[in-house]
């Protein structure tokens, strides 16, 4: 490149050496404001519902699971225990008896040490006071601003009555709080949800018919029309079918996608769970199960004008996802979930879906459930995703394409916010 090429280049804002694109790459993952598409995380209106501290960051359910393979501790006598007991079990075991090496409980040491904690601290004294010793309200503005999250969407099950009361109530005031209305009970466990509707009033049959569908719809407009919800989302095994001969097919078709149709709603699949793979392990025992993609594939191709937002928790299906995504624009692939948060499968993934989707996906969500846990799991995933644009951008200055400021800060924008916000459409953040 010539010297009056060079300045025509840093006229124009055109990023040509690696190492200025890597700086100006890190610069705006690191503050390019987040939208937090999944999380458990509520504010603290919301009660018992809302967790915070290193209690509840050492019982994390990945956490109980890993430390039953470095103790002989039962899972009988660990349920028995005091939660701050369970929490210094799992300190003792994974942080001083064995290096902690995992994603789980790296992002522990995440954690502590973005608040100034230490991590090698014999016993959790020190970390028990400091988050007791925080205002609240003023703790939750500081972890969303070191997550550099600018809005979080929460899970809320319309059939839990506890959230029932809370919704009856003031229900949110904290606006970066968002809700999704979630059909797990619903979709999955007919039975049980026909009995609470049938609790509330409404006119429900075991078998949901014509006029069941019609009460099942009432009910959820009435949630819709209380929570405003950013999209509605259902939790599926791994054998889930579409077409199906079985009641959640039925509610799919009758219920599911005609409310979708009518509050211009779009729908998150998050496929691929096994509940109770080991019952004593309890919510820590569900595992993993490939599924069938063209179940996703039809359900597109039969409703165009729903907006699904899906992602799988299988690593077997990530390739599938992605070329269903190419062919079918109402389908969004959206984070690395659950057992694929690790930074190993979440740079492949992400590196898999620039090379066959672009920009045009959702990078990643928290799953959070502790409030600070937004801390670590934003963190590391900005770090993943510097790495993986640095070397798709790299690619194209060796295609002999530059790029620019404006360019990078366009296409993280999208990833981190803006294509969730489209995809949501008048019920985005």
């Amino acid at each position: 490149m010539t010297i009056s090429e060079t300045e025509s280049s840093v006229e124009a804002g055109l990023l040509t050496e690696p190492r200025a694109l890597r700086r100006e790459v890190e610069a705006a993952v690191g503050t390019t404001p987040a939208i937090d598409v999944h999380t458990h995380v509520f504010p603290p209106a919301f009660g018992a519902l809302f967790r915070s501290g290193i209690d509840e960051l050492l019982t994390y359910h990945y956490l109980i699971a890993e430390t039953f393979r470095s103790t002989t501790v039962t899972p009988d006598s660990f349920w028995q225990m005091s939660r701050a007991e369970q929490a210094d079990l799992i300190w003792e075991t994974l942080f001083v008896e064995n290096t902690p090496m995992s994603e789980a409980t790296l992002g522990i040491l995440t954690i502590l040490d973005a608040f100034g904690l230490d991590p090698r601290s014999p016993d959790l004294k020190e970390a028990r006071a400091f988050f007791r010793s925080q205002n609240i309200h003023e703790h939750v503005d500081r972890v969303l601003e070191m997550a550099c999250v600018s809005d979080l969407v929460m899970t809320n099950d319309p059939l839990d009555e506890d959230e029932a009361e809370i919704w009856a109530g003031a229900g949110i005031e904290d606006r970066r709080f968002r809700s999704s209305l979630r059909l797990d009970g619903l979709l999955n466990d007919w039975p049980t949800a026909a009995e609470k509707l049938a609790g509330k009033g409404f006119r429900i049959e075991p078998s949901p018919g014509p006029r069941t569908a019609g009460e099942v719809r009432r009910f959820l407009d009435s949630w819709i029309e209380r929570m405003d919800p950013a999209y509605m989302a259902v939790s599926l095994p791994d054998d889930f079918k579409y077409p199906d001969d079985d009641t959640r097919d039925s509610l799919i078709r009758e219920v599911i996608l005609p409310t979708a149709q009518a509050h211009r709603l779009a729908i998150a699949l998050m496929v691929g769970v096994r509940r109770g793979v080991n019952p004593a392990l309890r919510s820590a025992g569900d595992g993993v199960g490939r599924a069938d993609v063209s179940a996703l594939e039809r359900l597109c191709a039969e409703n165009p004008s729903v907006r699904f937002l899906a992602t799988f928790l299988s690593l077997e299906n990530q390739h599938e996802l992605c070329v269903a995504a190419r062919k079918f624009g109402n389908l969004m692939p959206f984070g690395c979930w659950w057992f694929l948060n690790n930074p190993s499968l979440v740079s492949a993934i992400t590196r898999e879906r620039l090379e066959l989707l672009g920009p045009s996906f959702i990078y990643q969500h928290s799953d959070a459930r502790v409030l600070e846990q937004l801390v670590y799991k934003w963190r590391h995933a900005r770090a993943v995703c510097t790495d993986s644009l640095c070397e798709t951008y790299e690619r194209l200055l060796q295609s002999g394409r530059a790029v620019t400021r404006a360019e990078i800060a366009r296409d993280i924008q999208r990833l981190f916010a803006g294509n969730f916000s489209e995809w949501a459409g008048p019920h985005a953040p």
